[in-house]
């Protein structure tokens, strides 16, 4: 199920999703999911947008990546994995855009559940 989520401040929707999907899967605020993100952006000398930063990020954390199942790459929706994992933590990585899911509930700022994700990152609870 999709919940409507924007934590940034200033109301902006667009270029941060990556803030708002580390600050839902950490469970801190937009800012600091933002500090993070960009200090680990200033180290590795790449954009605080690249997959492998707020990777890293999220690695630190705790997470670990893990690729979605060929089975059916264009009919495996956001959806289907909300379904499937009804509980945890996870952040789905779609190509170009991120979001989280947390027990079970999509957490975006648009309804992103009919997206196909290509690999996601969750932590062991």
């Amino acid at each position: 199920m999709w919940k409507e989520f924007n934590n940034n401040p200033v109301g902006r929707r667009v270029g941060d999703c990556a803030v708002r999907a580390v600050s839902v899967a950490l469970g801190v605020d937009w800012e600091t999911a933002f500090s993070l993100i960009a200090s680990a952006a200033y180290s590795m000398g790449d954009m605080p947008s690249s997959d492998s930063v707020w990777g890293a990020v999220l690695r630190q954390n705790g997470f670990y990546r893990k690729v979605i199942p060929n089975t059916c790459p264009e009919c495996y929706t956001a959806e289907d994995f909300t379904d499937d994992h009804p509980h945890g933590t996870y952040v789905l990585a779609f190509g170009g855009h991120v979001a989280t899911v947390k027990d079970g509930d999509l957490y975006d700022s648009w309804n992103s559940s009919k997206e196909v994700p290509v690999y996601y990152w969750f932590r062991k609870e």
